[in-house]
């Protein structure tokens, strides 16, 4: 079945949408994508533009009288979608909209990075259409999404078809390693959370792999991140105190590393209990301490039992098995 499917170029949406785009096609099915983005074919993923037009959002959706014979499924993002699209998604075997909340709390709720774009007669569309299923990674509590109607959650996951890392010794000498940006949501909270953590780790003694704002190749993460004893995980401010989501690092720490130390979040600690997790920097270090005391045998069969549960049930293909069983109430 062919899926129409969103496509971000930057941040962490490409890596999160590319590995939806993978897993629809190991599945079986057809990715159809925006071709205005050449270095995502560059990365293996499957582009095919309607008609070859080069095309933006538009090319998410059926256009043709043809293209609405045939089942098909939408994949895209609530503020996103205008009014000419709604005839293909009437006529589509599924739509899946990624929806974001009505209202949020203080003092994040008036930023635009927290609260849907849709406008009420759009959001009325989706709420009457029964093929419409509505998702966000989150944990949806309904009063921040009070306009919708039944939110599902599904959480991110990794990306095992994309993730392939190799060995490399140069990167062994790490006990623990990160890699990310300072991703200012509006309000620049993370940055001050993340220097403390670092600063902790560097008083440590510990060798750190701390990689921010480094623009590293893929390839060169997936390798950074495989190969050092330990990976670190660190939220935002929101993140922290509504226990709302947790990011796309958890689920790629975990996928190629199987060690992973965090700050405490609750939907974190919901999906992997066995995960060690702390709010102080100290206990932090501590931590990581502690796994490192360990024996080469007692570490590596933590991080394969956590690598092994990732591969089970957290992978982009086990998602989309999800979402196709979504069922309205």
């Amino acid at each position: 079945m062919k899926v129409y499917i969103v496509e971000y170029n930057t941040h962490a949406g490409r890596w999160i949408y590319e590995g939806y785009q993978r897993a629809w096609d190991k599945l079986g099915h057809t990715t159809i994508i925006p071709s205005t983005n050449p270095s995502i074919a560059a990365e293996g993923v499957k582009k095919r533009a309607l008609d070859g037009e080069e095309c933006g959002w538009g090319c998410l959706y059926p256009t043709k009288q043809q293209e609405f014979e045939e089942d098909y499924i939408i994949m895209s993002v609530d503020g996103i979608i205008a009014k000419e699209h709604i005839k293909a998604i009437e006529n589509s075997y599924k739509t899946f909209v990624f929806v974001q909340p009505n209202m949020f709390p203080e003092p994040w709720g008036p930023h635009a990075n927290f609260i849907s774009a849709a406008p009420d007669p759009m959001i009325d569309v989706f709420n009457q259409l029964d093929n419409v299923h509505l998702w966000t990674f989150a944990n949806a509590n309904p009063e921040y999404y009070y306009k919708w109607k039944k939110i599902h959650t599904v959480p991110l996951a990794f990306d095992n078809i994309g993730y392939l890392p190799e060995k490399n010794k140069k990167y062994t000498q790490y006990d623990i390693s990160f890699i990310g940006g300072w991703v200012n949501n509006g309000f620049n909270e993370k940055r001050k959370i993340m220097m403390d953590i670092f600063s902790e780790f560097m008083r440590s003694g510990l060798k750190c792999g701390f990689f921010v704002g480094k623009n590293l190749s893929h390839q060169e993460e997936c390798d950074v991140l495989a190969n050092s004893k330990l990976t670190l995980n660190i939220h935002d401010a929101y993140q922290r105190l509504l226990g709302y989501d947790t990011n796309e690092r958890t689920f790629k720490s975990l996928g190629l590393n199987g060690g992973l130390v965090s700050d405490t979040v609750e939907q974190l600690t919901q999906l992997f209990p066995e995960v060690k997790t702390s709010l102080e920097p100290a206990e932090l270090v501590q931590i990581t301490k502690e796994y490192l005391m360990l024996s080469e045998k007692e570490l590596s069969d933590i991080k394969e039992q956590n690598k092994q549960n990732i591969l089970d049930n957290h992978c982009y293909t086990h998602r989309v098995e999800q979402l196709l069983k979504l069922e309205n109430e």
